[in-house]
């Protein structure tokens, strides 16, 4: 029996080393290829209740203490605008929209025939930022309105004024009459990095201080949805839910730190999908000191135009690199220009600090005031050079704007004003005048339908030959303005009323 047992045993042994060899011997004569399937065992799935921050300390993965914190601080805004019938179609200066995007369904404005237009009212979010009331928010969110109501977490309520607007950044600052208000301190946004956890609060859909939870998707994102000439977009993208009503509100770290303030969305219906894009704090922080200090924002600038290099432009211009920003043109006065610039030179860093692509340039710039200096760093055919450039202001100059300035009423009109020459005042038959060379978001254009090239010859029936005589007849003024004035290319007086 035992015999039986061990012959058995030796001939499945046989078996199986002649079938290991045969096997063997067939893959490598068709060229086969063994595959090993590794699994690994004894690995416990186990809830991430820790995260580090940047020097390695563990932190609690938990959102609860940073919400308690930062939802004081997070209001909702109210904006009321009863809207002229020449500006059926405008909703606070934005598309209409841009306008169900951010603020979602509101009144129309509609009103019976031969009656008053009702209000229109939008909905936003702001962050206050002091402990004696001023909170900023998106410019989007109060330009235009006639009233603003700002509800504060714990459901106390107050009428707003606007401080200063900026919409070449889609800021705002508003203020309130409280003191000892619950508030965020700004964060270096410079440090915050692709993949940290960040919270979203505002005020979306009327569903007052919610928080989502995200993390940081990218950074010096340009979506180009800002129209204005000298637009900067270089916003912090998130994936922490934003929806209408969140903009203006705040995007924190778990530090409760504020890193940027909510302002736009990317999606083809209106509502979040998965895209949310925020002003980083140290350009709010900088445009809300402009602000509050001077009334209207102190921009330097480089005096340049410029592209993102890619590999393409590098192939067409035969570049020495393919990363940095290529000065495309330089304007008259250029401040780069003066510094030694040249055209067809690849910016490659601003103090130290790399710079890939024009946004990341447009956000280091617009930190700065005019007579402030940058090292730039250039490569021009393939040799680093380095320049220190003075910046400018708008005009060219390099000093600073005053507050209550000309500027400043402009920019809250929205319009840019010329005189005109002797010839033209001639043509038209007028002792003079000033044309508006451009139109941008302001109460002009949201309360008018006046376009560019008018030209204004009396403010309130009294006559205005300069931009000092026009800014000067709106110095303090309140309530109702008339303007008058005629079109080069249409004949006839034309007349536009507006609210200051």
């Amino acid at each position: 029996m035992k015999q039986q047992m061990w012959l058995s045993a030796l001939v499945a042994a046989c078996v199986t080393l002649l079938t290991v060899g045969a096997y063997q011997m067939i893959t490598q004569s068709w060229g086969g290829t063994k595959v090993r399937v590794e699994h690994i065992d004894g690995t416990p799935a186990r809830s991430a209740v820790y995260t580090v921050d940047e020097n390695g300390n563990p932190v609690p993965l938990d959102f609860t203490a940073t919400a308690e914190k930062v939802m004081d601080a997070v209001v909702h805004i109210r904006s009321t605008q009863t809207r002229s019938s020449a500006d059926e179609s405008g909703s606070f200066g934005m598309p209409e929209d841009f306008f169900e995007y951010f603020f979602g369904p509101r009144n129309r404005g509609q009103s019976p025939r031969g009656g008053r237009p009702s209000p229109r009212v939008g909905d936003g979010s702001g962050v206050i930022i002091s402990s004696d009331g001023y909170i900023v928010t998106n410019n989007h969110v109060v330009n235009g309105a006639d009233d603003l109501e700002v509800t504060l977490h714990d459901n106390r309520s107050y009428k707003a004024t606007v401080v200063g607007i900026d919409p070449t950044t889609d800021l705002a600052v508003i203020k309130i009459k409280e003191t000892g208000l619950s508030h965020l301190a700004f964060a270096d946004s410079d440090k915050v990095r692709v993949g940290e956890w960040v919270l979203a609060v505002g005020n979306p859909f009327n569903l007052n201080s919610t928080v989502t939870a995200g993390i940081v998707s990218a950074k010096g994102r340009n979506i180009n949805i800002l129209q204005e000439q000298y637009a900067v977009e270089s916003f912090i993208q998130t994936d922490a839910a934003i929806n209408p009503g969140n903009s203006g509100g705040a995007l924190v770290n778990l530090q409760g730190g504020l890193i940027g303030i909510n302002t736009a969305i990317a999606s083809p219906t209106g509502a979040y999908s998965g895209y949310g894009f925020a002003v980083p704090a140290n350009i709010v922080s900088k445009v809300v000191n402009d602000l509050i200090e001077f009334g209207s924002v102190q921009r330097g600038f480089l005096g340049i135009t410029i592209r993102t290099v890619d590999a393409n432009l590098a192939r067409e211009k035969d570049l020495k690199v393919v990363k940095g920003v290529y000065v495309e043109q330089l304007m008259d006065n250029s401040a780069a220009g003066k510094a030694g610039v040249k055209q067809g030179d690849v910016v490659v860093a601003i103090d130290g600090q790399a710079v890939n692509s024009s946004s990341e340039l447009q956000e280091l710039v617009a930190r700065r005031r005019p007579g402030d200096q940058l090292t730039l760093k250039v490569n021009r055919n393939g040799s680093e050079k380095t320049f220190t450039v003075t910046l400018n202001n708008r005009k060219g100059g390099t000093e600073l704007i005053a507050k209550a300035s000309n500027d400043e009423i402009l920019n809250i009109l929205g319009i840019e004003l010329e005189a005109i020459s002797a010839s033209t005042a001639r043509k038209l038959d007028v002792p003079g005048g000033v044309r508006v060379t451009a139109l941008h978001n302001g109460k002009i254009r949201n309360q008018t339908q006046m376009r560019e090239g008018f030209i204004i010859t009396k403010v309130d029936g009294k006559s205005v030959k300069t931009v000092g005589d026009f800014t000067q007849a709106l110095a303090d003024k309140k309530g109702g303005v008339l303007l008058e004035g005629r079109y080069e290319d249409i004949p006839g007086e034309y007349y536009y009323a507006f609210g200051m």
